[in-house]
């Protein structure tokens, strides 16, 4: 699925990093701010779209949403071994997400790991709108 004028990058932050991510919509921004999640855990030249997970998220507001929606990637790739190589949306508000990952399960000696990421945190959060799309930004614990 291919996000032509949305993206992400990473900025430095003492002992952390963080994801700036960009689009023409929120619905894109949560797919670029997934997309960077997954960019500093493993290569994501070695992950192949092979299966699909869905995923249901809820928060009191569209920030905490953002986190508690990159938490449930961290906690799918910890937990159940699923790294995903890409993600939509099928329904945003601002407290819930209703979205399909599509990914594999990890395999130790054909992905490989660029780092641990521990938690998506509150720091320096925030989400909202620009002259030309939305931007968000979630800083995350290494």
């Amino acid at each position: 699925m291919a996000d032509t004028d949305g993206g992400f990058e990473f900025f430095g932050v003492t002992a952390d990093k963080g994801i700036r991510a960009w689009g023409a919509d929120r619905k894109s921004v949560f797919r670029q701010a997934a997309l960077g999640l997954w960019s500093l855990m493993v290569d994501p030249m070695t992950v192949e779209c092979r299966s699909m997970v869905p995923v249901v998220v809820e928060a009191g507001d569209q920030e905490a949403l953002l986190v508690a929606w990159l938490n449930e990637l961290l906690y799918l790739y910890e937990a159940k071994d699923f790294i995903g190589g890409d993600c939509a949306a099928q329904s945003l508000t601002d407290t819930r997400l209703v979205a399909e990952l599509r990914g594999e399960r990890v395999e130790k000696r054909r992905h490989v790991t660029l780092g641990h990421v521990k938690a998506v945190t509150y720091h320096r959060l925030r989400i909202g709108p620009t002259t030309t799309g939305w931007e968000a930004q979630v800083v995350v614990d290494v």
